[in-house]
């Protein structure tokens, strides 16, 4: 035994000797930076992307490994002051690579309660001693390119292979061109690049040549979304990762070596959103007569959901059905889908005479039989059977219906907007509560609004009669279901709507 001992002991010093310094057999390409390289936990929560996500389809996996360590909310000052970039620094070899981009948020307030984030303008090696009114600490706090540096050197002292990229631009356009400021973030990225002898991708202006070639129209809603200019979908995440491996590719960093010629990109799979209902929510091709499906789709994420509003004017629950239409949509249908039921205006018609497009009221199974002008004998069902039988066929599809109650007239008693508490809207809900499905009273969501403006407002929505609306009208009515629907997580389309 006494011998084994020291032959033990020498075995284990010599395995963990190899093992630290064994060579890192499949280099880790990092990236660092804010949400444009990687947006909350890197799964496309509420649509957003960062090339962070991507970059890795265009390298070999079977020489390279990713790993995206970007922060979103963070600057070059907060990375390093949240103890992100040591984490990224520890794990650092020789032969890695670490692609850094900053800049977004370093233009923020250097000291304030909200995130103090701020760094100084500039490369130099000026300093400013603040106690920072967030965190309670007190700080020095350093130039843009002064943290660039340190993180550029501190890779390199680690063997590894540092890599700078100015800010991603922004979706901003004027007169036909990205907006770029040249002269800031993207400039100073390039001096610390040169100055520490890294090598450098001019992200900002490449990517803005590429968004120049597709116009402000091709740009806006694929790949940066109307209502943010900064965050890309996944496609513009693809857009700028594919541009940083074209830059790449012309340097001589290493990391070239190990860039596929074919990338394949499979972008997230889209969701459909399907629209059924009469001609408060159709294209109607009258412009005082526009259904709020029409301008809904402004509100809708299309970089993530297609939209299709099959709505139909005249149609009730009973029709859409009969006519058809209910069919064609079926037939649509695939797992997943979204499906929006809207009925009522037209249920309350007549039953057996000319249209026939009036359904039993009530959600019960009653029946009528009644015969048509063509001869042929028709069983009527209540407008809840109508409701119960689109949910159920939908179901079977994989889809998911949400039942909405109809929009409210312009009928006013003492200040109030007339609803039809007793009848539609309670039919519209039992049946939703009996299947066990979302329901939004699309009613009283709109007439409280209504009432918020007051009558003399909303009668200018309502040219034509007191059911439908102009442009005008249409589009209230559309945000107000926006809203909705938002606010209700129960639909599933919390994360696709916008308003």
């Amino acid at each position: 035994m006494r011998l084994r001992i020291p032959t033990v002991i020498v075995m284990i010093g010599l395995f963990a000797y190899s093992c630290s310094n064994a060579p890192n057999v499949k280099p880790v390409v990092y990236t660092v930076g804010d949400s444009t390289v990687k947006s909350g936990r890197g799964d496309g929560a509420n649509g957003l992307w960062g090339w962070g996500d991507f970059i890795q389809h265009f390298l070999d996996s079977t020489e390279v490994r990713v790993e995206n360590h970007a922060m979103g909310g963070t600057s070059s000052r907060t990375f390093i002051d949240k103890g992100l970039w040591d984490s990224v620094y520890l794990k650092l070899n020789k032969g890695d690579y670490v692609l850094i981009q900053f800049g977004h948020n370093d233009d923020g307030p250097i000291n304030d309660n909200f995130r103090a984030r701020g760094s100084l303008q500039g490369i130099g090696d000026e300093a400013k001693e603040i106690d920072n009114i967030l965190t309670g600490k007190h700080e020095t706090v350093h130039s843009y390119g002064w943290y660039l540096k340190k993180m550029v050197a501190e890779a390199k002292n680690k063997g590894a292979v540092p890599i700078v990229l100015s800010p991603m631009p922004r979706n901003l356009w004027r007169n036909g061109k990205v907006v770029r400021e040249p002269e800031s973030y993207p400039l100073w990225a390039k001096q610390v690049a040169e100055q520490e002898g890294a090598s450098f991708v001019d992200l900002n202006e490449k990517m803005a040549l590429e968004m120049e070639k597709m116009g402000e129209m091709g740009v806006t809603g694929n790949h940066f979304y109307e209502r943010d200019p900064t965050h890309t979908t996944a496609r513009g995440a693809v857009l700028a990762a594919s541009v940083i491996s074209s830059e790449l590719r012309a340097q001589d960093s290493g990391l070239e070596d190990h860039l596929i010629d074919y990338p394949q990109i499979v972008l997230p799979k889209k969701r459909n959103l399907h629209l059924v209902g009469d001609s408060t929510m159709a294209d109607n091709a009258n412009e005082n007569a526009i259904g709020w499906g029409v301008p809904f789709e402004k509100f809708v994420d299309t970089t993530r959901i297609n939209f299709f509003n099959h709505a139909r004017s005249g149609r009730s629950s009973r029709t859409f059905i009969t006519d058809g239409l209910w069919k064609d949509v079926l037939q649509e249908l695939q797992p997943d889908d979204f499906v929006l039921i809207q009925f009522g205006h037209n249920d309350e018609g007549t039953i057996g005479k000319e249209k026939y497009k009036g359904s039993l009221e009530g959600v019960g199974y009653e029946t009528k039989d009644v015969i048509r002008n063509d001869s042929i004998t028709e069983t009527v069902h209540t407008y809840g059977w109508y409701l119960r039988k689109m949910v159920s066929d939908a179901r079977k599809k994989g889809a998911n219906p949400i039942i909405l109650s109809l929009t409210p007239r312009n009928e006013w008693s003492q200040g109030s907007v007339d609803q039809r508490h007793d009848t539609y809207v309670q039919w519209a809900k039992e049946i939703a509560e009996s299947e066990s499905v979302p329901f939004i009273d699309l009613s009283a969501a709109i007439a409280k609004r209504y009432e918020l403006i007051g009558k003399e407002k909303v009668d200018l929505f309502f040219p034509k009669d007191h059911t439908h609306t102009n442009s005008e009208g249409a589009l209230f009515n559309a945000k107000a279901a926006a809203a909705a629907l938002r606010n209700n997580k129960e639909t599933g389309l919390h994360d696709y709507i916008f308003f």
